[in-house]
């Protein structure tokens, strides 16, 4: 719940840098996030978990499909909300979790009660009503999906540690970072120290935005049933989907008014669901 409420406020960071081109803001993320996940795997003795990570073929794999994924993820996200489809991207996450249960079914062997295959079903009705009404701006929704949902099955079965896994890969993205940076900063087309210190400021907290929620993510990730988390997701885009229509002016259609009660009876019900299903567990005799 933490990395998902931390994440449904991201479109107000990104806003603060929409002079800054989304590739760029992608760089000092990555760069920022090495530094500082590098400072903390030191504090906790994890370096050397992390050399193995790296040199490891079984770890280092995956570890690189996730990094790829995560990459294009942070770029069409940061597009998106800097050039006005903060409710298209609040819609890809929408979709997440539709995607994580079906991933969860087909390649974790998750199962789902009647119940909460109904909660699935009523929220998948209101994504779809959804999806109609904003098809001019789907591929956006639609590749955030499947690059986090992927990226999230990764995290899950990799047997790598979550801030381990964080680092890896994000050094793995490191070289591109910093050439990209180094190449702006040779042609003087970079927007780091020409914008003011606040700008500064914020393209390295981007290490910090990137690290906590991810963080938290991974760890639930390994600890929880994916379908769950899925369901747990919609917070994030309930907020972004708020903000884009209170906060950012974008147009609040009749779609929205009839999908959002479809979508939180959904996860109201298979939340209760899953509650009553582990009291049950809990209660039966050793």
């Amino acid at each position: 719940m933490g990395a998902y409420f931390i994440w449904g406020f991201l479109p107000v960071y990104f806003n603060l840098l929409k002079a800054v081109p989304p590739l760029e803001v992608v760089s000092h993320r990555v760069v920022w996030s090495v530094l500082l996940l590098l400072v903390m795997l030191w504090l906790r003795q994890r370096l050397a978990a992390l050399r193995e990570a790296l040199t490891t073929a079984r770890m280092l794999v995956p570890m690189v499909g996730s990094a790829l994924l995560i990459g294009a993820n942070w770029l069409i996200y940061i597009w998106a909300v800097t050039n006005g489809h903060i409710a298209a991207a609040s819609l890809g996450y929408f979709l997440n979790p539709l995607l994580n249960v079906l991933l969860g079914f087909l390649f974790l062997k998750e199962r789902l009660t009647r119940l909460q295959g109904f909660a699935v079903a009523l929220a998948g009705v209101g994504v779809a009503i959804l999806a109609t009404g904003a098809l001019e701006a789907l591929w956006i929704s639609l590749s955030l999906a499947l690059t986090f949902g992927f990226y999230g099955l990764i995290r899950k079965v990799a047997p790598v540690g979550p801030m381990v896994g964080l680092a890896s890969e994000t050094i793995i993205l490191l070289p591109a970072a910093l050439a990209a940076l180094w190449w702006w900063s040779h042609t003087a087309t970079g927007h780091f120290g020409t914008l003011g210190p606040v700008t500064d400021a914020l393209l390295i907290a981007g290490g910090v935005v990137t690290a906590v929620p991810l963080l938290l993510f991974a760890s639930a990730a390994r600890r929880m049933r994916y379908a769950t988390i899925g369901l747990i997701q919609y917070i994030g885009p309930t907020i972004q989907f708020l903000l884009a229509i209170f906060l950012y002016r974008e147009a609040l259609t009749t779609t929205h008014l009839v999908t959002f009660p479809l979508i939180w009876a959904g996860l109201v019900i298979y939340s209760w669901d899953a509650w009553r299903q582990s009291r049950l567990v809990q209660e039966l005799p050793a």
